[in-house]
């Protein structure tokens, strides 16, 4: 089992990416973020091919955290059915490793 997971999504605005990282770092359920953008998607959607600017947000957190936090952005995304995507963090540098341990406990 992987320990650590980077999870992404994006949204239309920046706002609403920074709504997002703001609450659930502010609640640990992710370590840290960074919100990049604008960026290009091409995509299908509902059946239909297109283009659109969107905001990539990149969410740090524990394989223990990610079902919360998954929830979380479910539940709290401005889309109906979000992209929400956790791939392995396979390595690390030693202080990255336990600072997004630290910084995702539960109180």
């Amino acid at each position: 089992m992987v320990d650590y997971v980077q999870v992404s999504t994006a949204t239309e605005h920046s706002e609403q990416a920074v709504e997002l990282a703001r609450v659930v770092v502010r609640d640990r359920l992710a370590a840290g973020a960074q919100i990049i953008g604008p960026v290009v998607s091409v995509f299908w959607h509902n059946g239909e091919f297109g283009t659109g600017e969107e905001w990539k947000l990149l969410l740090k957190t524990t394989s223990e955290r990610y079902p919360e936090l998954e929830k979380h952005l479910v539940e709290n995304h401005p889309w109906v059915s979000p992209e929400v995507c956790a791939t392995p963090i396979v390595a690390g540098a030693e202080p990255c490793l336990p600072w997004i341990r630290s910084s995702t406990a539960s109180d």
